[in-house]
């Protein structure tokens, strides 16, 4: 792809518009760099692309400029139906994704993970099993690291293990993941979709470009990944933790994961080997697996990796166990069906559960909460925009229902919700940014809250033993 002296409008001046401008002025492009947002609330990484040649333009785009723009590069946030984007494509000129762009320029080989839920659980264990396997690797995409700032560090001999989102595939054409694997999908981001098939359509992309040469990783417990099995080109392996499969990886009898291919079986690991807590995050270290022998990574060498591995953080981080009751921050929980699991990965421990509910709602319904909660939840706490919504939906016939004001509020009424041996559980099942910058924020300031109410519980232990 000629870059030199092609004129782009990158828009979305977050961390992946900010890398692709820079990288495209780096390479002789006329970049424009664009946010509705006014320039004083621009990041200073941002700014600083004035240095370097880049235009920052905020507002609205005129249209001299769309007319003048050969190719326009969208962030993940910015919604492919926009009337700037339109009017530029009808004017000529090529749209496409910041992991487009990076995949037109990445080395080696490509190996991408999405879904609904788990994919930043796995795409990391993933590259820590190719990592102690002592292949080449580098982890980026929606994980963090723009793909586009990987291009320079990518190899011919190496792999590149990509997180990638439904609003990022939605702008890929030519990408080509030599392993392409979907987790699961559930409803989310509804207030983005009219339909959730059209959710579902834009993680099928991730298959688009595939050959048979190449591996697609499927859960055979979704019924939508389920249907595609036979549809796509590529060699499929399933994996399962209901069924024995008569070929891929399976959870047997809920304590052994297996591989069985061409009738021979191989013992992976037993579940309780397996640091991370919860049935979904078997699922996890399924696909990894999967991922990790169609990289070529050793079995013996993933085997005592996932042994060791811990969960990411904000995903089912254990934080502290104050008073006798264990909070965990899972902040990353941000659909109902990320909720859902992660209440079902306490579900058979010994306690209730109160959990923190709430921020901005993505229009799916919470209904499917409410089982589990009336089994095992003694309060719920209630955050942020879609609260009367849950309130409504979940009310206290799931379980007792308390406002929050913030999260230190919500931190504090949960623990004088409990009893000693429950848990305390963000699981939001929301969007953060009512409140916080991203789930990450939230997740910190709850690990922050947690802390404090630690130390004055420390505090009042340590006076009220003094008085004796």
């Amino acid at each position: 792809m000629e870059l030199d002296g092609k004129k782009v409008l990158v828009i979305g001046a977050a961390r992946s518009g900010v890398a692709a401008a820079q990288f495209l002025a780096e390479r002789g492009a006329t970049v424009a760099l664009n946010d509705c947002k006014p320039l004083e609330e621009w990041n200073s990484e941002a700014l600083e692309l004035k240095t370097k040649n880049v235009g920052l333009l905020a507002g609205d785009v005129p249209m001299w400029l769309l007319d003048q723009t050969e190719l326009v590069v969208l962030s993940p946030g910015v919604p492919t139906n926009l009337i700037p984007v339109r009017y530029a494509e009808r004017a000529g000129a090529e749209v496409i994704g910041e992991v487009e762009l990076a995949a037109r320029f990445l080395r080696g080989k490509i190996a991408a993970i999405t879904g609904s839920n788990g994919k930043t659980t796995t795409t990391t264990l993933v590259g820590e099993l190719l990592k102690e396997a002592g292949l080449n690797v580098q982890v980026g995409g929606n994980i963090g690291t723009p793909l586009i700032s990987l291009v320079a560090s990518s190899r011919d001999d190496g792999w590149t293990i990509a997180e990638i989102s439904s609003f990022q595939l939605e702008t890929t054409k030519e990408f080509h993941p030599q392993v392409a694997t979907v987790l699961n999908v559930t409803p989310d981001h509804m207030d983005r979709y009219e339909h959730f098939t059209d959710y579902a359509a834009a993680k099928h992309r991730i298959f688009r470009n595939q050959t048979n040469a190449d591996t697609a990783v499927l859960n055979a417990d979704d019924e939508t990944t389920r249907s595609w099995a036979d549809s796509l080109r590529a060699k499929v392996v399933c994996f399962s933790v209901r069924r024995e499969l008569e070929r891929g990886i399976f959870l047997r009898e809920k304590s052994e994961i297996v591989l069985r291919d061409e009738g021979t079986e191989r013992a992976l690991i037993r579940r309780n080997e397996i640091l991370l807590p919860g049935l979904h995050n078997a699922e996890n270290v399924m696909a990894a697996f999967a991922v990790g022998i169609a990289c070529g990574a050793n079995l013996n060498s993933m085997r005592e990796t996932v042994k060791s591995f811990r969960a990411v953080e904000h995903r089912l981080e254990f934080v502290a166990e104050v008073g006798g009751v264990r909070f965990y921050n899972d902040s990353k929980a941000t659909n109902v069906d990320a909720a859902l699991k992660a209440l079902e990965a306490f579900a058979e421990r010994e306690g209730r559960i109160v959990i923190i509910l709430g921020g901005r709602g993505k229009g799916a319904s919470y209904a499917p909460l409410a089982p589990l909660l009336r089994e095992r939840g003694r309060a719920l706490v209630l955050i942020g925009e879609d609260a009367d919504r849950i309130e409504n939906e979940l009310g206290n016939d799931a379980a007792a229902v308390e406002r929050a004001a913030d999260i230190g509020d919500a931190v504090r009424r949960a623990h004088a919700a409990t009893q000693t041996g429950d848990i305390v559980l963000l699981a939001p099942a929301c969007a953060s940014f009512d409140m916080f910058t991203g789930y990450e924020h939230r997740g910190r300031e709850f690990k922050k809250a947690v802390e404090n109410l630690r130390l004055e519980n420390s505090r009042l232990t340590e006076s009220v033993s003094a008085k004796f």
